[in-house]
């Protein structure tokens, strides 16, 4: 057993590094869900307040994270996991808000065929690590990596819905340059999103591996 192992048993636990990161989780599952809704027609406006306000929310869990970890000598797992899990839960709401401003920004009135099938591919995936992330507080470990199959098979379907969209719109002769840039940026920023729900099923994958 290493040191700092020792150290942990011996040592209260700082269990709130725990509550922390299932917030973001939980956030980011709420900014996914918001997001969703231009798909269900809800007005752009709307739904970008919605999404910037729980991005906000989102940025001050993780600076609250980062304070407690410059305060605390001994974490319940290393610092960098708790910093690095952290980092990439703000990262999905990043690119969450990117997205709602991005349809602002080209004018989109309405999301594309294939990005209303991304949005709701990432509430699925929010969702699914939402419910994961309290396995990290257990140490289940064989929780862990079920869920996080779970969660590279729906990133397997994202990746379909991505090069699909890509082929469509390079097919289409007809496309005018801007729409086919502003579609592009979207669809790329959802599969961002996607892309990084994975990856914190892979760091968590990685985690388990480690303590399990």
């Amino acid at each position: 057993m290493a040191l700092q192992d020792i150290v942990r048993l011996v040592l209260p636990k700082e269990d709130h590094f725990y509550d922390f990161l299932e917030e973001q989780a939980k956030l980011a599952y709420e900014g996914a869900q918001a997001l969703a809704k231009l798909a269900a027609g809800d007005p752009l406006s709307k739904v970008r307040e919605e999404v910037r306000t729980i991005e906000k929310r989102g940025d001050k869990v993780s600076h609250e994270l980062e304070e407690a970890l410059a305060k605390t000598f001994v974490t319940p797992i290393d610092r960098e996991d708790l910093h690095k899990l952290s980092a990439l839960l703000d990262d999905i709401l990043d690119r969450a808000h990117a997205t709602a401003s991005a349809f602002d920004m080209f004018s989109i009135e309405a999301p594309s065929e294939a990005a209303r099938g991304q949005m709701e591919l990432l509430e699925r995936m929010t969702e699914r690590l939402n419910r994961l992330m309290p396995c990290l507080r257990r140490h289940d470990w064989s929780g862990t990596r079920e869920g996080t199959r779970e969660m590279k098979a729906m990133e397997k379907e994202g990746d379909e819905i991505y090069r699909g969209a890509m082929r469509q719109l390079f097919a289409d002769a007809a496309i005018e340059a801007r729409t086919l840039i502003r579609e592009k940026e979207v669809i790329e920023l959802l599969e961002d999103a996607c892309d990084t729900c994975e990856d914190v099923a892979q760091y968590l994958t990685n985690l388990a591996v480690k303590h399990g």
